[in-house]
């Protein structure tokens, strides 16, 4: 649950948005942010200039993720059926939405890898125009969004940019549905805009759950926590093992590895505030935590790790085996890295194709197709005492009056 202060000061964001459009965004971004801005967009000739500065090998890395990401994620392409009876036609029809917002952080870190795994997904559905904001985007973001297909970008963050993409303003359109992570404002925002728009969801702290025994490798497990540590001082790192030996292992080579880290302080606040070594007995306990706590990254570095991911029902992504850290699959695997986070593995999925396309079903019928149903209908309209129902298809076969 996020806080009610961060509710209630979210709901006045949005209503003043909607009410007051860009002068309320102008106002919001230089009270919170301290940024004056002119121009809600940014220029192509800006954008284009500011992603020309971005290292030649970076470049090509996007690049080669962007290549990956769009292979995986084409095969997530749904097609449509029709099924023909007597007299009847039924149908579901696939539309890509029309317009979508991607939210794009721009706080204490870049997040180039954000844009990929937004945009490319929606440009592989077929949407028919891509929105990014983002407070203050850097030249690899900007580079990330021409290499994704991003068609207009926003310097817009926070909450205020939430609600300018659910409702419009004299600069931002109006989207269709709006899409990535961001802090407590801009997941409590989210909430509020939803049913106005569609959201993919209300993201909570970043989170690893890593599944080893004793055949792992303590190094590779506290890098990997640090890894997840480093996001901002929320992030949840867990490890769960049969063996009190790794444990402490692991919790040395942390301190290890936390004296020359760049972002020492925010991994060690969230190793602190949510950090933990859970040693159970048996592997079969630490599965069944897994599939418990439903954790939006899971990494098994345990002997047989194949085989113990076939016993994983419950995880947004599973990395299987010590080679296979989480980073991979930030970064450059292809699968998507927006992924449902506070146990809501349990019934949603990751970011995909198929949250950009909209279905709809299409009937039709001749007369004879119906005359086969019409008395079923009337018999079942009865029964829940909407008569009108019934009448509106006997109508049509007690000829003229």
């Amino acid at each position: 649950m996020l806080p009610p202060e961060v509710e209630s000061g979210a709901r006045a964001i949005v209503d003043e948005v909607r009410r007051r459009g860009d002068a309320a965004v102008r106002e919001l971004t230089e009270r919170f942010e301290g940024r004056r801005l002119d121009q809600l967009e940014l220029s192509r000739a800006a954008w284009d200039e500011a992603a020309d500065r971005v290292a030649p090998d970076v470049l090509r890395a996007l690049g080669r993720a962007a290549e990956r990401i769009a292979a995986f994620h084409e095969r997530q392409r749904e097609v449509g059926y029709e099924l023909c009876e007597a007299g009847v036609r039924l149908a579901l029809r696939l539309t890509p939405l029309a317009r979508v917002g991607l939210y794009v952080p721009g706080g204490t870190a870049r997040y180039p890898s954000s844009v990929l795994m937004t945009a490319v997904p929606a440009r592989v559905a077929g949407v028919g125009e891509i929105i990014m904001v983002t407070p203050g985007p850097s030249p690899e973001t900007l580079a990330a969004a021409r290499l994704a297909g991003v068609h207009r970008v926003f310097v817009i963050g926070g909450a205020q940019a939430v609600a300018a993409l659910a409702f419009g303003t004299e600069s931002v359109p109006r989207v269709d549905k709006i899409v990535g992570p961001g802090n407590a404002w801009v997941a409590a925002a989210k909430r509020l805009v939803f049913g106005e728009v569609d959201i993919d969801s209300v993201a909570g702290p970043s989170e690893v759950l890593i599944l080893a025994d004793d055949s792992a490798d303590a190094r590779f497990i506290a890098a990997d926590l640090l890894a997840q540590a480093e996001h901002d001082e929320i992030a949840c790192p867990l490890l769960v093992t049969t063996s009190e030996r790794l444990a402490r292992a692991v919790a040395d080579e942390l301190a290890r590895q936390l004296v020359d880290l760049p972002r020492r302080k925010i991994a060690e606040a969230a190793l602190r505030a949510n950090g933990a070594a859970i040693i159970v007995d048996q592997l079969d306990e630490a599965i069944a935590f897994a599939n418990r706590y439903a954790p939006e990254h899971l990494e098994l570095i345990v002997a047989d790790a194949a085989r113990v991911a076939e016993r994983i029902h419950t995880a947004g992504a599973i990395f299987v085996g010590a080679f296979t850290p989480e980073a991979a699959g930030d970064y450059m695997a292809g699968p998507n890295h927006v992924l449902p986070t506070g146990g809501a593995a349990r019934y949603a999925s990751p970011l995909g194709v198929y949250d950009f396309v909209k279905r709809t079903t299409v009937l039709e019928y001749d007369a004879a197709g119906l005359a086969a149903q019409a008395d079923d209908i009337v018999r079942l309209a009865a029964v829940e005492g909407l008569d009108g129902h019934g009448r509106s298809v006997a109508i049509r076969f007690a000829g003229p009056r």
